[in-house]
């Protein structure tokens, strides 16, 4: 085999290894994974885990996981303006994940990734009271999330994924200390591709 041989065959697979490098696996089979799949909250860590669809059916309901694991849904619904200053938190970017203990966080996005505050779960409970659709929210999995910043009126409940993208563009396209030219618009943007779902 000739030297020249060798590194044609390397350069020739260089990017389908890179390829395999980047594609997504299942966290509990190993499986890939499409581009768009199914995630499990879980919630010892606070994160989410990426599954393959079959994987995915072992955790719907109560199913695998003794209460570890959580589906993440699907669905996504657009709520009209939502009076979340009720909730103390003094942020325009926000989301809110009432939790399984009683418990409701709200996390907001920085350059350094979320910020997280406890909110007072009986103001909660007065907000979920006067919009039904947030007494509906399933614990841990699904996020109030809210842009007032900058005139914004967007409210929606979304799955936690979302959240954790949004988070991410947030602190992937902040430049300086008030953020720069991209990170708005990257704001924007993540709302104006938000499609309800149900």
């Amino acid at each position: 085999m000739s030297a020249e041989g060798a590194l044609a065959r390397l350069i020739r697979s260089a990017p389908s290894r890179a390829a395999a490098a980047e594609a997504e696996a299942c966290e509990l089979c190993a499986a890939p994974v499409a581009e768009a799949h199914p995630h499990l909250y879980d919630t010892a860590d606070a994160d989410v885990r990426c599954v393959c669809r079959p994987c995915s059916v072992l955790f719907a309901g109560d199913g695998a996981g003794e209460g570890r694991y959580r589906l993440v849904p699907r669905r996504r619904l657009r709520l009209p303006p939502v009076d979340t200053a009720v909730l103390g938190v003094p942020v325009g970017l926000v989301f809110f994940v009432p939790r399984s203990d009683g418990t409701v966080t709200a996390q907001g996005p920085s350059p350094a990734g979320a910020m997280r505050w406890e909110v007072d779960a009986a103001a909660w409970q007065r907000l979920a009271a006067a919009c039904p659709p947030l007494a509906g929210m399933t614990r841990d999995v699904e996020a109030l999330l809210v842009n007032t910043a900058r005139g914004s009126e967007q409210h929606w409940i979304v799955p936690v994924d979302d959240c954790f993208r949004m988070v991410a563009l947030v602190r992937r396209e902040w430049r300086g200390l008030s953020g720069g030219g991209r990170v708005w618009p990257a704001v924007e943007r993540f709302f104006a591709e938000l499609t309800e779902q149900r």
